[in-house]
Formats: C-alpha cells, sequence, structure tokens
C-alpha cells in the first residue's frame, strides 16, 4: 500500500498537470485537441480520487483505520413528535395516502 508520502506527492504532480492544462487551454482555446487533452486530465483527477477512497478501504478492510470512528451510541427516543414537526412535509410513499 502506498504511503501518505507518495499519495501527497502525487497530488502535487495532480496540481502541476491541471496548471499546465488550464495554461495551455488559455493560449490554444476551445479546439478539439484541447477539449480532448481537458478532458483526459478530469478523466486522471477523478481516477486519482477514486484511487484515494479505494486506498482508504483497502486499509480499513486489513484492519487499519485511518480515521478514529466514534462508537457512540444516539439514543432515539420512543415518544411521539409534536405534530408541527411534521407540517408541510409531503407523505408521498408513506402508508399510501395519495393527494387528490
Amino acid at each position: 500500500m502506498s504511503s501518505p508520502t507518495e499519495f501527497a506527492e502525487l497530488h502535487e504532480l495532480i496540481g502541476g498537470l491541471r496548471r499546465c492544462v488550464t495554461s495551455l487551454a488559455a493560449k490554444y482555446g476551445d479546439s478539439p485537441a484541447m477539449r480532448r487533452i481537458v478532458n483526459d486530465t478530469e478523466r486522471i483527477l477523478n481516477d486519482i480520487d477514486r484511487l484515494d477512497i479505494d486506498a482508504q478501504e483497502l486499509e480499513l478492510s486489513r484492519g487499519v483505520t485511518l480515521q478514529p470512528m466514534s462508537t457512540e451510541k444516539i439514543a432515539i427516543p420512543d415518544t411521539q413528535y409534536d405534530t408541527d414537526f411534521w407540517r408541510d412535509v409531503d407523505d408521498e410513499g408513506v402508508g399510501g395516502h395519495s393527494r387528490g
């Protein structure tokens, strides 16, 4: 698995790529070739974002926690909500009521 330093370096390089593509787009304008470069860059950026997510999931599956997860339980009361709480709320899809 890659280290945080490798990911930091990757993000730094991606930032450089973004700056270069922006500069090229300003210089060459909106042409089919430039649109392809911009689209390819966006695809790379999306893939890097996905890589970050995948790396976090892999770390979690190995039992390594990247962020402390809260185990605090939140109590939910059994009492009825005040009717004003539900004022102006559509009931579409709840209980089969319909408005006609």
